[in-house]
Order: structure tokens, then sequence, then C-alpha cells
């Protein structure tokens, strides 16, 4: 495995100190680490560290990246003599909602997904959920406000923040039956070719379900728990660009040294 990291946008020699853990153990574990100029890539132009090794699959760890943006590293890499492990669908697949809701439907809340121009007064009419989850098509809002809307008028303010907050709308908007979760019980797998790996290497089930469904080689799973004792889905996410959360960075790093 190849692995791509955000260089320090101020010492392109070094990781951008978000990754810099992670870029020093896979290094030190013996995989191939490479650096990515972030001042050039925000200026749309890709330079990496070193040469690519042939034959040898590519991954990107680090910032959420736009389609727009994947497609352009997809490109980048290629015409530097790499392969990514994920194709642009790879990661459409699992950066939107939209590439994963259908098959997981009998795992995750219920789910409709419109655009931002949808009537919202026509729509909670229809459905009349108690309560509403909005996000767009790959985040929910993070600020105290919250993602949570009782009626039309307060999914159009996440809406509008969202938009303030984070630039755009990416993708569509989904809204999502609200369920109540035991709080801190949310945990995140990873399915790397194939394989399930969990942080405490307990590994439910219903994860590895869920895992068969998706036809991408490389994605996390977040599951919680419901006041019923229920195991949920919360979202699948392209592991490229997922953060490790609660796991130990040796083991997530040996993750990729076991693929």
């Amino acid at each position: 495995m190849q692995i791509i990291y955000p260089s320090d946008y101020f010492s392109p020699g070094k990781a951008d100190e978000t990754f810099e853990l992670e870029f020093n153990c896979a290094k030190n574990n013996g995989l191939t680490c490479l650096l990515l100029s972030s001042e050039h890539a925000a200026m749309g132009k890709y330079q990496f560290s070193q040469s690519f090794e042939p034959g040898v699959p590519v991954i990107w760890r680090g910032w959420m990246l736009s389609t727009d943006e994947y497609q352009q590293l997809h490109r980048a890499v290629a015409r530097c003599g790499g392969q990514m492990l994920e194709s642009f669908d790879d990661y459409i697949r699992c950066h939107y909602i939209s590439g994963w809701y259908d098959i997981c439907q009998k795992y995750t809340p219920e789910t409709v997904l419109v655009s931002a121009e949808a009537d919202f007064d026509k729509l909670t009419d229809q459905l009349k959920w108690p309560r509403y989850f909005v996000k767009d098509y790959v985040k929910s809002l993070t600020t105290s406000r919250g993602s949570v809307a009782a009626n039309a008028d307060e999914i159009r303010e996440v809406l509008q923040s969202i938009e303030h907050f984070r630039g755009k709308i990416e993708g569509g908007v989904s809204l999502r039956r609200f369920e109540h979760f035991v709080a801190e019980s949310e945990r995140r797998y990873f399915s790397l070719n194939g394989q399930v790996y969990s942080a405490d290497g307990v590994i439910p089930d219903v994860v590895i379900e869920i895992a068969q469904l998706v036809d991408a080689p490389f994605f996390s799973i977040d599951m919680v728990e419901n006041d019923v004792g229920q195991l949920r889905l919360v979202e699948i996410g392209d592991g490229q660009v997922s953060d490790i959360k609660e796991w130990p960075v040796e083991r997530f790093v040996r993750m990729f040294i076991a693929s």
C-alpha cells in the first residue's frame, strides 16, 4: 500500500499536524508514505514528494475532498504512474448517502433524498415525522445548533447554516427520520479489501452483513446503539477521508499492513 498524506502548509517536508502521528506510524512500519503539497493542491496543482511504485495501490489519507477534488487527485496520481485503490465511482458510492442508502435501508433511519429547492412544507406535511435529522449528502451541521429539526422552517434554518459554514450544500439534501440513540455508543469500523476491522477486535455480525453489501474497497461503517438495544447504521463513509475516532493509531496502521 502507498499512502498519500497532506503536507504541512508552511513546512512541506512534514505531514500536516492533524495526520502527522498516523504518517509517522505508517512510515515507521514500512509503508510507503508520500506527501502532497497542500500549497499547490490549494491551487489545483498536484505535487508529490516522491514517485509512485508501479503496481502498488495508492490511497489518500487526508482532508475530505469534494467529488471534483477527488477526480483531480485520481487523475494526477495516474499521470504520475500510480493507481488509486478507489475509483471515482467508489468514492461517490461511499462519500454520498445516495450511494449507499438504498442497499442499507433496513439498517439505518428512514431517509428521503431531495434537492435544496424542495418544497419542505409540502414534504413535512406528507411525512409527518416527529423530528427530522437534516444534512446534505455528506455531513450534518456540527455547530451548537445541531441538525435536528421539528418542522419545515427549522429544516430551512439548518440548511442555511450548512451553506453558511461550509460554503454549499453538497450533492443534495437528506432528511432522516430522527431516532433516539444511546450517548457515547457510536463506534467506527473499517472495511478494507473485503475484510472488516474494528478498534478493539470485536466486530458485530450486523457490521459484517452491511460491509458485504457495499461494493467498494475501502470504507468506514459507523454504528450506534438505539434506546432498545439495537445496533443502527449511522452512515457509510469513504475510508480515505474518515477520521480514526476511537482507534489507536498503531492498530489503524496495522490494517494497511495486513491488507
